[in-house]
């Protein structure tokens, strides 16, 4: 690697990912988010009675703990996936009414809240990806 072309751009650019210290505070709040979605169908009650979406709930909040792992773990690499946090928001807030008929009040405001956060959390890395792309290399001309 330390032959490759580009290592001094790529160093540069990987410094000032890590070097915003908001970029982290997104990681948590994240992964927080994905925890509470997988155990949401017992703590709001419906996993007896939609064990379907229960297990739904359960694969999207792995989905995006894993997104939350991959900030934390490779933020140069990950960020541009914070649009995809936006879209499983929306997917969140929409889903009791694409894969019940009739949701539960319980279930639909707790999917709806939670999608809003995702989404929110996406916008917010989604920001702080756009601010670190804005700013010029070390050494740049402007």
């Amino acid at each position: 690697m330390t032959t490759h072309p580009d290592v001094h751009e790529m160093r540069a650019r990987y410094d000032r990912m890590l070097g915003r210290r908001d970029v982290a505070f997104i990681d948590a709040p994240v992964f927080l988010v994905g925890l509470y979605c997988i155990i949401s169908p017992w703590v709001v009650g419906f996993s007896a009675t939609q064990a379907d979406f229960a297990t739904h709930n359960l694969i999207v909040g792995i989905a995006v703990g894993l997104l939350a792992l991959g900030f934390t773990v490779a933020p140069e690499r990950m960020y541009g996936m914070s649009w995809a946090l936006c879209a499983v928001g929306i997917w969140l807030a929409v889903s009791p009414w694409v894969l019940i008929t009739d949701p539960p009040a319980s279930l639909a405001w707790n999917n709806i809240i939670v999608g809003a956060l995702t989404f929110l959390l996406g916008l917010m890395a989604a920001w702080q990806v756009r601010g670190t792309r804005e700013t010029p290399p070390a050494g740049a001309e402007m």
